[in-house]
């Protein structure tokens, strides 16, 4: 696969105009080249994976069953399949030590991405920070301006700690982090918190059934809002009542409503 260096600066500078506090990114994960084109499709300036959609779809685990390997092949069919900037959700780097994290953004750029999620599993701050600070490294060597949104666990491990989360996010910041990622946090009153703890930068939080919608994520100043693995669990959700429905009952209506196949085989015939 061969990338266009100019045309990916491009979209690395485009992606980092797109996160605006006030005017977020919205962002509906993706896992391969069809459910890309219908994201691009439906108005994304830009599209990301979500390492467990993507775990699921090569069917391993999410929380370290996914290998280096297999997120670089499921985002180079992202990449290839759209116009627009991807980034991609590489965990915790999917390597061992700083050094590898840098290798794994080498070739993620390779394959054309400019930008990734790196989260830090609540490893001691000092270690998560030198994590980010060689992906950072290791974006400059290539020349590529990379989105890095750096993901803190503090609120996914149900601690509502913002001074914990704050100072996480200030030393990832310091080593080179573009962005914050708080998944977890979905009170109002916590997101403006953490918006004022941290002015100018670009917040991203997870949203879902129950979340603030887009206006009032807005008003609170966010920047980037993504859905996670959201999709990919309606869409499984909806093959599992089909296929409960054919073999209880042998019928088929849960197969209504669905997409044309001349459509879908569209999406592939440019």
């Amino acid at each position: 696969m061969t990338i266009d260096q100019n045309a990916q600066r491009a979209k690395a500078e485009l992606l980092h105009r797109l996160h605006v506090p006030g005017t977020p990114l919205v962002l509906a994960n993706v896992w391969d080249a069809a459910t890309a084109r219908l994201v691009e499709a439906a108005g994304a300036p830009a599209v990301a994976t979500a390492s467990a959609s993507v775990s699921w779809t090569r069917g391993v685990p999410d929380g370290g069953g996914l290998d280096l390997a297999g997120a670089l092949a499921q985002t180079a069919l992202v990449v290839r399949a759209v116009e627009v900037p991807v980034t991609a959700d590489l965990e915790d780097g999917l390597a061992a030590d700083p050094a590898g994290v840098g290798r794994a953004v080498t070739e993620l750029l390779a394959v054309g991405a400019v930008g990734v999620n790196l989260e830090d599993g609540l490893r001691p701050v000092a270690e998560a920070a030198e994590r980010i600070a060689a992906a950072r490294a290791a974006a400059e060597e290539a020349g590529v301006r990379l989105y890095l949104n750096a993901r803190t666990d503090v609120f996914l491990q149900g601690d509502q700690d913002v001074t914990e989360t704050v100072e996480r996010a200030r030393a990832y910041l310091a080593a080179g982090a573009s962005g914050i990622f708080v998944p977890g946090a979905g009170d109002p009153k916590v997101i403006a918190e953490l918006v004022a703890a941290l002015p100018g930068v670009p917040l991203n939080v997870m949203a879902g059934p129950g979340a603030p919608t887009v206006a009032e994520l807005a008003a609170l100043g966010v920047a980037r809002i993504s859905l996670g693995p959201g999709l990919a669990k309606v869409a499984y959700a909806a093959a599992r009542r089909a296929a409960e429905e054919l073999y209880a009952h042998g019928s088929y209506a849960a197969l209504e409503g669905g997409l044309e196949y001349g459509e879908l085989n569209a999406l592939f015939t440019d």
